[in-house]
C-alpha cells in the first residue's frame, strides 16, 4: 500500500513559501534567543565587575 500524491504545481509553490516562511520564522526566533542569551551574560559580567 504505497501511494504517492502527485501535486500541482501551485501546491508545489505553495509548499515552497510556506516552508520559506517556517524557516524565516525558526531562524529569527532563534536570532532573539541568542541576542536575548548575549545581553543577559553582558549583564551578568557587568554585574560582576561592578562587585569587584
Amino acid at each position: 500500500m504505497n501511494e504517492t500524491v502527485i501535486l500541482t504545481p501551485e501546491q508545489v509553490k505553495a509548499r515552497k513559501r510556506r516552508n520559506l516562511w517556517i524557516a524565516l520564522t525558526i531562524g529569527g526566533f532563534m536570532a532573539l534567543v541568542f541576542a536575548i542569551t548575549l545581553a543577559q551574560m553582558n549583564a551578568g559580567v557587568i554585574a560582576g565587575l561592578a562587585a569587584q
